[in-house]
């Protein structure tokens, strides 16, 4: 019997305000909502259009100060430039398409074109407050989820022109969010980079560059971690910063307009091109292409006419051409022809980093000929393993037949839960949203890679394997998980398994880590109930909390491993609720001195501080790390 049709008439056809309309679908405005436990979660957005505004004033060559203060649940922004008109002010913040930069010459290599950002901001927020002042006058505009609530009069002000805008995000929106700071740092940060002269001034604390993108390489690596100092080029509209460090993989920080894109896009891609180019016509030599890249640590900066980017949130840049105009040139010659010239000038003019570079791709060459052999019969290991049967429990995402673009739309939603035992994956397996879910169960403890070179990662297995299922052996490229999300239990074992899995990652695929990619989930310690009533709790505390509420004597149970917990209640940790960790490295954390410190030789250093982050559960007579 077929399935009767839905009613389909002119009462089907709704026209949604621009409230509506940004507060149904979010994320095409901001991109993923989340709780602040990711750097792209929506949270950062609404903070970086907010600041995006007052950048471009500096960048107009008005203010070079901007103030930001951000709690748990406001964020407050000010900046020293001219100021909103101050009739147009509420216009400016709700009216959708309005805004000052359409018609300006000098806003033509801005980011913030669309006249969009802030009134999403608006929307989003369960409290905003504008107010401008120009010229001795201030304009006072406040709102709730972007109905104006409050149009104070205009009055006069002593302050110094500018506009301030504080907003709490909507909490029936962004659920259970928090800001992590590192991720406001490094946004922070970032601005500074691209705008030498301006000052931030981030709860309390100063943030300046008056380097550029050297700043940026020079905070992010050690002088022990890279092989030589760091190459700065500058141009005009593009700036360049190279050097190749000790670890594996690649490491970019890409700009457009002073727009960190952290998904890189057609600049990046040039640029990769371009550096490979740039170095075989130096050295005559046709070099590998992995050879040249391993290790590199870059960052690049192009201003553009009127860029164009492949989503609202701008984190990836899809221009071919450096302006609109029919003859502009591309972005990939732009940046070839740059690198060609000034790298190969720079090398001429200093041959010790030049000898320097030649090492370090030297000495990539003879590690990629030397696993080259082990790499073949570790790929026909892991076929024969049959992963996908006996390793991995896929999502259907990745067994759907759907075209290549849906699949990397549906991408930014998976998850890759890292267990332990046939137990833990058991649960999470029977618990999980198959849609886009997956679990990749380990056999015992992993080997301690520390110090060793990636042929131990062929030549062991469950790294083999574990590196197959992510599709990560070539780069991030192919990676087949938004979220790998180390799963272990909360005991000693399941923290030295954690550690193992942690050193893994960021010794061989410190990408991973650096994109954001990697969390430790969170599990609750206790079960604490009634008849009437049932709490999970992550720690002590929530324990002690849950007992006061439900009173008496209620039953607590004391989960020791994930394998304890049943699939009907793991669903309810892993689903909307759940809590994850992300793995950030700040920004002057170096790789090297840190797996040194944590897996080396046990040094008196590292014995202290393990005494003194033991904590004793007392209740429980045993010792538990933290």
């Amino acid at each position: 019997m077929a399935e009767k049709q839905p009613v389909y008439n002119e009462d089907s056809i709704k026209s949604l305000d621009w409230r509506e309309h940004i507060r149904l679908r979010p994320g095409m405005y901001i991109g993923k909502l989340g709780d602040g436990s990711s750097v792209d979660d929506g949270i950062y957005v609404l903070v970086k259009e907010i600041i995006d505004n007052s950048i471009d004033e500096f960048v107009m060559g008005n203010g070079a100060k901007i103030e930001v203060e951000i709690t748990s649940g406001q964020v407050k922004v000010r900046d020293y430039g001219r100021g909103i008109p101050l009739g147009k002010v509420i216009d400016c913040v709700s009216k959708i398409n309005t805004g000052g930069k359409y018609d300006s010459e000098a806003f033509k290599k801005s980011v913030g074109l669309n006249g969009v950002g802030t009134k999403a901001v608006n929307a989003l927020s369960q409290h905003f407050r504008v107010e401008s002042v120009r010229d001795g006058q201030k304009k006072v505009a406040e709102f709730e989820k972007g109905f104006l609530t409050k149009d104070h009069k205009t009055i006069p002000s002593t302050e110094p022109n500018g506009v301030s805008i504080i907003f709490e995000p909507d909490n029936s929106i962004f659920k259970n969010y928090h800001f992590i700071p590192e991720y406001l740092i490094n946004q922070i940060w970032n601005y500074a980079y691209l705008n030498a002269g301006l000052t931030i001034h981030f709860n309390k604390q100063k943030y300046i560059s008056k380097n550029g993108l050297l700043d940026l390489l020079t905070h992010k690596t050690e002088v022990e971690a890279i092989r030589y100092p760091i190459i700065h080029l500058k141009g005009n509209d593009i700036e360049i910063a190279i050097t190749h460090g000790n670890s594996y993989g690649e490491e970019y920080y890409s700009f457009v307009n002073g727009q960190y894109t952290p998904l890189g896009g057609t600049h990046l891609q040039a640029f990769r091109e371009a550096i490979v180019k740039a170095i075989r016509e130096f050295y005559d030599k046709t070099f590998d292409v992995a050879d040249i890249r391993t290790a590199i640590i870059a960052a690049v900066s192009i201003r553009i006419q009127e860029p164009v980017f492949e989503s609202q949130t701008k984190t990836k840049l899809g221009s071919t051409t450096i302006s609109p105009d029919p003859d502009s040139t591309s972005v990939r010659s732009f940046i070839s022809d740059f690198l060609k010239k000034e790298l190969d000038n720079f090398l001429h003019k200093n041959p010790t980093v030049a000898q320097e570079i030649l090492k370090r791709i030297q000495q990539s060459e003879r590690e990629r000929k030397e696993i080259a052999g082990i790499k073949k019969l570790a790929n026909e290991r892991a076929k024969k393993a049959n992963l996908h049967n006996k390793k991995l429990r896929d999502c259907r995402i990745h067994l759907s037949n759907e075209d290549k673009k849906a699949k990397e739309e549906q991408k930014l939603a998976s998850t890759l839960f890292i267990t332990e035992g046939d137990s833990a994956s058991g649960s999470i397996t029977k618990a999980r949203n198959v849609e886009s879910q997956a679990v990749f169960s380990l056999r015992g403890k992993p080997l301690n890679c520390f110090g060793m070179t990636k042929k131990v990662v062929y030549e062991n297995e469950e790294f083999n394997l574990l590196q197959h299922a992510l599709n990560i052996e070539d780069g991030l490229d192919g990676l087949r998980y938004n979220n790998v999300v180390i799963s272990t239990d909360a005991d000693v074992d399941g923290m030295h398994i954690r550690l193992l899995l942690l050193t893994f990652f960021l010794q061989f695929f410190p990408d991973l880590v650096r994109a954001g990619h990697l969390y430790i989930l969170d599990t609750p310690l206790f079960r604490v109930r009634n008849k009437q009533k049932t709490f999970y709790c992550y720690s002590e505390t929530e324990k002690q909390t849950a007992m006061n509420v439900l009173g008496g004597k209620p039953e607590i149970t004391r989960f020791k491993g994930l394998g304890e917990i049943s699939p009907d209640e793991f669903a309810k940790f892993i689903g909307e609720n759940i809590r994850l960790q992300p793995v950030v490295l700040h920004s002057s954390t170096s790789i090297e001195q840190l797996l040194d410190y944590y897996m080396g030789k046990n040094t008196p250093d590292r014995q202290r501080f393990i005494i003194d982050n033991l904590k004793v559960e007392k209740d429980e007579a045993e010792l538990v790390a933290v």
